[in-house]
């Protein structure tokens, strides 16, 4: 916006400066082209007096010796006639039998004045030629052809441009600097909102914007500080409410557990029905805390990314998803399914995505948590990952696909909504246990990294899930945090049921 507005100031005092100089420049042209014709004008006069004195005495010594003096002094020629056009006097190497020169003396005889009007320039160069008949009022004596250089006229032309356009320039430099002092006045205050505005719609505590550029903005900083400090203090309460909510109750939820399982060995055969449905319900609840805490803190970090950018992170995500490949696969065979690695090359290649180990295996544990779950007992999972085809920067694809019973289209829509799960039950017939905000936080994490997660449906049927992030410049850097036990620790709380 700065730019923008400094261009249209600038703009606007090139033309006002162009106003000004560009007709004192024609001015001061046409000024000194009037001087010389007015000197060579009145040169012309005397020597045209002094002809007709000559033509009335029959003595014309005075007029050549006067010529004679004059081209010896200025260096312009001369040439004088009577009216038979004999020459009376040539200087300076002019001639009456001239063709210019002829033509100008016939229309002198004729009583008609020559003075060029065209006005000089800087560039101008060479000589003008006046002529000036001899004699009173209608009485024709003689004729005076005058050769006059316009050098001397051209330099102090370009003298007095030259000082112009240093008076323009430095005008416009003057503007320049106003321009810049005052477009920082009223934009600074601007790009100080912004940035607050960006940091407040990413749910982090804005900095107080300083007051100040124009009374209307330094109103509206004011408003926006208070603005922001009530929305922010009620963002930071709510996360405060859901992580302390979700930490405060781990004790209860474990006393609780040991309670429950202290009590199973003095069952009765009759309750261990209840025991399991409310040892499930435990598990459900702890699944659900975990999730929250995992997506309060997913949201906290792709704001922080939102308004900062986050440092140069890069990780291979080929590598990422061999591992989550290796770790996952016991996991499906045990629920009855078959999870394959897709590669499109027999010698892995890396795949650089913008993020760290930790998150992308994150978003690769909720995937396939989620296709093992839903896909059903005999299902094929596929994991692939690769970069995006087509020009320019290429993304890197995580992408998971089942052959399960898949989403409606409706379904799609809500499938990263928080807490949505699919009402109807997996293909076993068994509901899936879930707290529908798997895909939530996956969203989240991407959203971070300027990536995005895409649900489409497969053929001939099934889900698949593309998790779609930049690609990273140098896939050879470092990657981001490194894979241990809290990667495997994490599956369970990371990735609850989604749809």
């Amino acid at each position: 916006m700065r730019t923008r507005v400094q261009a249209a100031l600038l703009l606007f005092a090139v033309i006002a400066v162009a106003a000004f100089a560009v007709p004192l420049l024609l001015f001061t042209a046409s000024d000194r082209t009037q001087q010389l014709v007015l000197a060579r004008s009145a040169d012309l006069d005397r020597f045209a007096s002094l002809m007709d004195q000559a033509a009335a005495t029959g003595d014309t010594s005075a007029v050549a010796a006067e010529a004679r003096r004059y081209t010896q002094l200025y260096g312009e020629p001369l040439v004088v006639t009577d009216t038979r056009r004999n020459p009376v006097v040539q200087t300076g190497g002019m001639r009456a039998g001239d063709p210019s020169v002829a033509r100008l003396l016939d229309a002198a005889l004729r009583n008609q004045t020559a003075h060029p009007s065209a006005a000089l320039r800087p560039w101008s160069r060479g000589h003008r030629m006046f002529a000036e008949p001899a004699g009173t009022g209608t009485r024709v004596s003689g004729a005076v052809v005058l050769r006059a250089s316009v050098g001397t006229a051209a330099q102090e032309i370009t003298r007095r441009w030259a000082a112009v356009l240093a008076g323009a320039a430095l005008v416009a430099v003057a503007c320049t600097v106003l321009a810049r002092v005052a477009t920082g006045w009223v934009v600074s205050p601007l790009r100080r909102l912004d940035r607050a505005v960006g940091q407040l719609a990413a749910g982090l505590p804005p900095e107080q914007t300083r007051a100040g550029g124009p009374p209307e903005l330094r109103q509206l900083a004011t408003g926006f500080n208070r603005m922001a400090r009530t929305v922010t203090a009620a963002l930071e309460q709510q996360r405060r409410l859901v992580a302390d909510t979700s930490h405060q109750m781990r004790n209860p939820m474990a006393a609780l557990r040991l309670r429950v399982d202290a009590l199973h060995p003095h069952l009765a055969p009759s309750g261990a029905r209840t025991y399991d449905g409310v040892t499930t319900e435990l598990d459900r609840l702890e699944t659900l805390l975990d999730d929250l805490l995992a997506l309060a803190a997913a949201e906290h970090r792709a704001g922080e990314l939102t308004v900062t950018g986050g440092p140069g992170v890069r990780c291979d995500a080929a590598a990422v998803a061999a591992d989550r490949h290796r770790l996952w696969e016991p996991v499906a065979e045990r629920a009855g399914s078959r999870l394959v690695l897709r590669t499109a090359h027999p010698v892995p290649v890396p795949v650089p995505a913008a993020c760290t180990e930790r998150e992308l295996a994150q978003i690769a544990d909720i995937l396939l948590d989620n296709a093992i779950k839903y896909a059903g007992e005999g299902a094929e999972i596929t994991l692939h990952c690769a970069l995006a085809a087509g020009p320019g920067p290429r993304p890197a694809v995580l992408t998971v696909t089942d052959d399960g019973p898949g989403l409606a289209a409706e379904e799609l829509a809500l499938a990263t909504t928080r807490f949505w799960r699919a009402g109807r039950p997996r293909r076993d017939g068994t509901a899936a246990a879930g707290t529908g905000l798997g895909l939530a936080i996956a969203e989240q994490l991407l959203a971070g990294r300027g990536g995005h997660l895409e649900l489409t449906p497969a053929e001939p049927r099934g889900l698949r899930v593309r998790a779609v992030l930049p690609g990273a410049t140098a896939p050879g850097a470092a990657p981001g945090a490194a894979l241990g036990a809290e990667g495997v620790g994490d599956r369970r709380s990371a990735h609850g049921g989604t749809p």
